[in-house]
């Protein structure tokens, strides 16, 4: 059950390294594995839907992306084997007990804690200190969304910077926010992890660019497209580990016996293009520290 389209690259590249895995354990798709797929595209709807029908098929195992797909299986199956990538709180979720001892049918990995949420707003500081306005774009819907906002919060103060929650659930609300939170000076954004940025990253990387407002983004995928900076762990990386879980319970282990994995590291990605059409001077301490430069 995935988030992104079928036919997006990041989709592609996320699966190769998943199948990838599982060949590497023994499981090759048309021998002793068969895959089911259903694509969510950010639609709560559509992932009620694909839930029920993906229980239905009854698998040995789901692998499940994201919080907004895992509460509307949670509702459709608390017996079928569950693991996941990119949930950044499966407690306040309610999809494993602790990180330690899931307790039910689902594991897997974790992609934020709450105090990195503030290493963004230090790090957009640090690429634009001439910003002291910071639009937090958010879907409300998203679980962990009021963690990071708080996060980012707790250490505006510190920064002297004045933040806006920016509430977003489609399309037109994103492009509407981001234009108006821009018509005043010295801006820049953060956004943070959803569904919806995830699917609407070209559209809030042209709007960013648009308007002149730096951002700091979660993922790689956003600087790929255009975006300034990212910092956040490697959801190829999890889509490769999570094939041992799967491995693992398909040769007879239980996920409340698998404890739930956090990033082992935090990537930043920097797109010094996007910095140069901004204006920015990107610090040496910042390209030092950069585990990735888009030239």
């Amino acid at each position: 059950l995935l988030n992104l389209a079928q036919d997006d690259p990041q989709t592609q590249a996320r699966l190769g390294a998943f199948k990838q895995s599982l060949r590497e354990l023994g499981w090759t798709e048309g021998h002793n594995l068969r895959f089911a797929y259903r694509w969510g595209l950010g639609d709560r709807e559509r992932h009620q839907r694909n839930a029920a029908e993906m229980v239905g098929l009854g698998p040995d195992v789901i692998f499940v992306h994201g919080s907004a797909i895992m509460g509307p299986l949670q509702q459709a199956t608390r017996t079928i084997p569950v693991v996941f990538v990119s949930v950044s709180d499966p407690i306040a979720g309610g999809f494993v007990a602790s990180l330690a001892k899931p307790a039910g049918n689902a594991t897997g990995f974790t992609s934020t804690d709450y105090s990195m949420s503030g290493k963004w707003l230090e790090l957009l500081k640090q690429v634009a200190p001439q910003v002291t306005r910071v639009g937090v774009v958010r879907d409300p819907r998203q679980v962990s969304g009021g963690g990071q906002l708080g996060a980012i919060q707790a250490v505006a103060p510190l920064l002297g910077v004045e933040v806006s929650p920016l509430g977003v659930h489609d399309r037109e609300e994103i492009e509407h926010s981001l234009t108006a939170f821009g018509q005043e000076p010295k801006g820049g954004l953060i956004v943070t992890t959803s569904a919806l940025a995830q699917i609407q990253r070209d559209l809030i990387v042209a709007l960013a660019a648009r308007e002149r407002l730096p951002a700091v983004y979660p993922y790689r995928l956003f600087v790929a497209s255009g975006g300034l900076i990212s910092y956040g762990p490697d959801i190829v990386e999890q889509y490769r580990r999570a094939a041992g879980y799967v491995d693992r319970i398909l040769r007879g282990e239980k996920p409340a016996d698998l404890p739930v994995q956090q990033p082992t590291k935090y990537r930043i990605v920097l797109n010094l293009k996007t910095a140069r059409a901004l204006g920015l001077e990107v610090p040496p301490i910042v390209l030092a520290r950069a585990d990735e430069v888009i030239e």
